[in-house]
């Protein structure tokens, strides 16, 4: 266990802007955050392909067998989503370690706590974001 894992054991923890940004208390509760929700998709993945494996009955019914076959298509793509938002939530972990996490891409500055309670993958801050979903549109429109 590291330090990081032991600052934030007390529940209820929440960071604040009174604190250092990025502090060690900090990195470890969105580190906690981040694992947390890559354990749970996992289980929910694990959960799929036990219902999959378990449904696997032929319908008779022509229309049962084409509801179940888009059930199944959806939780597919739903699966695949979630399998590249795995490789995000990683991708945050090792920022967490690195202890760069928290910081924009693009420009070094702070993301903002509220921003990264909201998405704790972002890599950019608000202000960058926007000007790369403006530079988007641009060169979709050409």
């Amino acid at each position: 266990m590291s330090t990081l894992d032991i600052q934030v054991k007390g529940e209820g923890y929440k960071p604040s802007d009174g604190e250092e940004y990025m502090n060690d208390r900090q990195l470890a509760y969105f580190r906690k955050k981040l694992v947390e929700w890559k354990e749970d998709i996992l289980r929910g993945s694990k959960e799929t392909v036990n219902t999959m494996q378990k449904e696997t009955e032929n319908h008779p019914d022509l229309v049962d067998r084409a509801s179940s076959e888009s059930d199944r298509a959806l939780e597919l793509r739903t699966r695949d989503r979630q399998r590249k938002l795995i490789s995000k939530i990683e991708e945050a972990i090792s920022r967490v370690d690195d202890q760069s996490y928290g910081f924009c891409e693009e420009t070094g500055e702070p993301i903002g706590l509220a921003r990264l309670e909201a998405r704790p993958t972002a890599t950019l801050s608000i202000e960058a974001q926007e000007r790369h979903e403006r530079r988007e549109r641009v060169h979709r429109d050409d």
